[in-house]
């Protein structure tokens, strides 16, 4: 072989590996490549994993992979809040967090901070509402009212723990209705309407699509929506505005991830949810199962829960829930 023919046969071998190795770099560099983690830090069967598992059934369709859930309940949510906060800045790990994430920081030495996560995309709101096990003869919030008043701490009501939502709806309730309650906390909203369905605890705080198919059984009474407006789901249920009581607190889920996501992935993880939530074949299911879906995008929902900080801060303040850091 002539040195000239040697030289173009190793140039040609060159150039066809380089071509190799380019599309190797671009495949690596494809996003998402493999499917996604969504962690839910509470247990499942719940809200919170019952519309995180809805939502990445439908985000395969946009984002080209799979979104698995898995959930890490514990601590009030902190456990999976943290997993989330720690995970590896790739995009491939990210997670639902409810608006406890604002109290834990606050009364929580362990707990992470807002600062400490990535906002994506806003999923919704959904009011909590006062559920009673039928068997405590409450009809309304009037009656359970009196009821406290007249045994101050007798009545058990189910919660998450110190900073999750309906925690801060059972105090949020004690300091407007001049009451109190002993508050008996569950790892996530499933097990407390399981033990509010069984009696262990008088009354809960959880949000309406946790409770409403077993007030339609018959097996749960609930009291009082509190949001401005009867729920969607009850509408039969008045509002406790409509009883003359001055009380409207709801429970917020919001998609985030660690610090640090890239920001072509970031946006490519924002589209993708976005696009997805505002489905109407999405929308339609997610209603059907009790959820609201109010998507924002990852600026707004920082801005969102920016004010939201600002104005449940002195509220906590007030009940007592800031502990180890103030603002």
């Amino acid at each position: 072989m002539s040195s000239i023919r040697f030289i173009r046969k190793v140039s040609l071998v060159a150039s066809a590996v380089a071509v190799l190795g380019l599309g190797a770099a671009h495949a690596q560099d494809k996003f998402p490549s493999k499917p996604i983690t969504l962690i839910v830090p509470w247990s499942a069967g719940g809200g919170s994993d019952t519309s995180m598992r809805l939502l990445a059934a439908a985000a395969k369709k946009y984002l080209g992979q799979p979104i698995v859930v898995e959930n890490k309940p514990g601590a009030g949510g902190a456990e999976g809040t943290r997993a989330i906060a720690s995970a590896k800045p790739d995009g491939y790990t990210i997670g639902m967090v409810g608006n406890g994430v604002i109290a834990r920081q606050y009364s929580n030495p362990n707990a992470n901070k807002v600062s400490d996560l990535q906002t994506i995309a806003f999923f919704g709101t959904d009011p909590n509402a006062l559920t009673a096990n039928p068997k405590t003869g409450f009809k309304d919030v009037a009656d359970f009212v009196k009821a406290a008043k007249a045994h101050p701490g007798k009545i058990k009501n189910g919660n998450d723990k110190p900073g999750g939502a309906s925690y801060i709806a059972a105090a949020v309730l004690e300091k407007d209705l001049g009451i109190k309650l002993t508050k008996v906390p569950y790892n996530g909203y499933a097990p407390t309407v399981t033990a509010l369905v069984a009696g262990e605890v008088d009354t809960a705080t959880v949000p309406v699509p946790d409770v409403i198919e077993h007030a339609k059984a018959g097996k749960l009474r609930i009291l009082g929506v509190m949001a401005t407006k009867r729920h969607f789901l009850a509408p039969n249920v008045p509002t406790f505005k409509d009883q003359g009581f001055n009380v409207v607190v709801g429970s917020w889920r919001m998609i985030a991830g660690p610090k640090g996501i890239p920001a072509d992935r970031l946006a490519i993880l924002e589209k993708a949810l976005l696009e997805t939530m505002k489905d109407p074949a999405f929308v339609k299911k997610a209603n059907a199962a009790g959820f609201s879906v109010d998507p924002k995008g990852a600026k707004e929902t920082a801005e969102y829960v920016k004010a939201y900080d600002d104005q449940l801060y002195p509220i906590l303040k007030s009940i007592g829930l800031v502990k180890v850091r103030a603002r």
